[in-house]
């Protein structure tokens, strides 16, 4: 039997190094959510060159399908991807409890000292199984913009169909900038994640083997 390192209790070096800190749901969930992400990414920014709602296009190499129909189909072929795994990662993560340990609470003056911390250069990250506050505060912020994200889609893909969920973000016009916002802080958030992983390699391996 394998031990997930998410206690409210503190475990010691040798039981931290060996303890399993992402169960394997966890890390088939992270995975294929980086694939689905990737395509809804790429193929999005395809459609919005289609309708732009800025002055500003993305340049074709960075995006997905080639042209708007072709765009279309990779968008929502990763939608059912996102919306499924999103799902089951949501759904485990309340049932196990892992959401309630690793995600909260989230106090504003942790916060302010953590970020403090990390801007200096001085956050540390010798146990990976201990969320600090900062990290909680992303975590929590990026689901929220994914299920912003996938609802407002849904809004912008049948407009009529489920008009009581366009009217929720304001219209079909106002959805979709809602789903560009929503978009963007996830952008950013990866930014963050991939800047993070490459900084403290062992969080990329404990997202492989599970343990640190």
């Amino acid at each position: 039997m394998t031990i997930e390192a998410t206690h409210d209790h503190a475990l010691s070096p040798a039981a931290t190094a060996t303890a399993v800190i992402h169960p394997a749901w966890v890390r088939v969930t992270h995975w294929i959510n980086v694939v689905a992400m990737t395509l809804m990414i790429a193929s999005g920014w395809e459609i919005y060159n289609a309708s732009p709602l800025f002055p500003f296009a993305f340049p074709r190499a960075i995006t997905l399908g080639g042209w708007l129909a072709g765009a279309l189909l990779w968008h929502f072929a990763a939608m059912w991807l996102l919306a499924v795994n999103g799902l089951v990662y949501l759904a485990l993560g309340l049932a196990t409890g892992r959401f309630r340990r690793k995600l909260v609470p989230i106090r504003p003056g942790d916060v302010l000292a953590d970020a403090k911390a990390a801007l200096t250069g001085r956050l540390a990250h010798d146990d990976l199984s201990v969320y600090n506050a900062v990290q909680k505060l992303l975590y929590l912020g990026v689901i929220l913009a994914g299920i912003v994200i996938v609802l407002s889609g849904l809004s912008i893909w049948k407009p009529v169909q489920l008009q009581e969920l366009a009217a929720v973000f304001g219209g079909y016009d106002a959805a979709r900038y809602v789903h560009f916002l929503a978009m963007s802080a996830i952008v950013g958030f990866l930014i963050v994640h991939v800047v993070m992983a490459l900084l403290v390699p062992r969080s990329l391996r404990a997202m492989v083997t599970g343990r640190q």
